[in-house]
């Protein structure tokens, strides 16, 4: 089959020819049909992630194999699958949960995949969705989207995900107390949708483009704020406050830095980006004010299922999209649109 995969230290996306995988016990064969384009492939192209002072995190050193083929927003049709499926069959679509855990360990036991030390996560430890065929570990991980729009299902998998799993460790909160949300991209946009949804009525977008604050304002953000000098008070006084939480889909020094002087006393930062960098937070004022720091890392299945069920009921507003076809080249232009920070929304490849 084709995968459109990068090589170590080439940011080149390759055409490569590589062999068709049958699935064997619970293991699922999809033929991919669409397949989202995320941030995080960006950084994984660039071979890891920036910690600011500590260097960079390669991927490489971390044991991830080479040739890598990206891509983890995916909904396929099933193609084969192996002996013990009992829950699907050939010709089935589905939207892949793609943040696989090791299946042992405590988190796993749970239900938290994403917080697995051992993930194996499709499109970085185990082929993603940049190919003509995906091989699914367990039917567990296969989510009927029936009723949604494939291009938008794509995109639940992962940024609908990470921002449904933010704004839970936010909510409940009194409906006007200011929430702060960094970065209006596909990320913030579904953020605010869904806190939109939920109830929440003081929502403060904060973004460097005008263009992607239209697009929050249409999305159900109460207020915006273009970012610049003199920021924080722009916000507090945008939203009328200080803010009561914050939700960084940037998170580099200086959005970090913003988010823990917007907010009230005993608020909460949540760090979602991986733009990189770091932050000098001052130690008495973390404990004088009672802040929360924490960082969020996509979500559950059950968090996709549940997001899923939203979408079928027609509870969540939907993101703009733009289709691409699924290509090399178009894998590449991609990823370089989404550095150069030149798309609203998000971009899906199509098969």
């Amino acid at each position: 089959m084709h995968a459109y995969a990068v090589l170590p230290e080439d940011p080149t996306i390759h055409d490569l020819e590589i062999p068709t995988p049958s699935p064997e016990g619970r293991q699922v064969l999809l033929r991919v049909v669409r397949a989202g384009v995320c941030h995080t492939d960006t950084h994984l192209r660039e071979g890891g992630y920036d910690l600011g002072s500590r260097g960079m995190m390669s991927m490489k050193d971390r044991g991830i194999e080479y040739p890598m083929v990206l891509g983890h927003e995916v909904v396929g049709v099933v193609e084969q699958v192996g002996g013990d499926v009992e829950s699907v069959r050939p010709g089935d679509v589905r939207l892949i949960y793609p943040w696989i855990g090791c299946g042992r360990c405590r988190q796993c036991r749970a239900g938290y995949d994403n917080r697995c030390a051992a993930g194996e996560n499709l499109g970085v430890a185990r082929h993603g969705g940049y190919a003509e065929s995906i091989l699914v570990p367990d039917e567990k991980y296969l989510v009927d989207i029936d009723g949604v729009d494939p291009s938008w299902a794509a995109t639940l998998a992962c940024s609908g995900l990470t921002a449904y799993s933010a704004v839970d460790q936010v909510l409940p909160l009194e409906p006007d107390e200011p929430v702060v949300v960094f970065g209006a991209g596909g990320l913030g946009l579904t953020a605010i949708a869904i806190l939109r949804s939920r109830g929440h009525r003081n929502i403060c977008a904060v973004d460097v483009a005008e263009r992607n604050l239209s697009l929050a304002r249409d999305m159900g953000a109460s207020s915006t704020v273009l970012s610049g000098a003199g920021v924080v008070g722009d916000i507090q006084q945008a939203a009328g406050g200080p803010a009561s939480a914050v939700i960084d889909f940037v998170n580099n020094g200086v959005t970090a830095s913003a988010a823990f002087d917007v907010l009230a006393k005993a608020g909460q930062m949540v760090q979602v980006g991986l733009f990189g960098g770091e932050v000098t937070i001052p130690t008495a004022l973390l404990a004088l004010r009672m802040i929360r720091v924490e960082g969020s890392f996509v979500g559950t299945l059950g968090q996709l299922q549940e997001l899923v069920r939203i979408a079928q009921r027609g509870e969540l507003p939907d993101i703009p999209v733009v289709e691409r076809p699924l290509s090399a080249a178009s894998v590449s232009q991609a990823l370089d649109d989404l550095t150069a920070g030149g798309i609203a929304g998000r971009i899906v490849l199509t098969a």
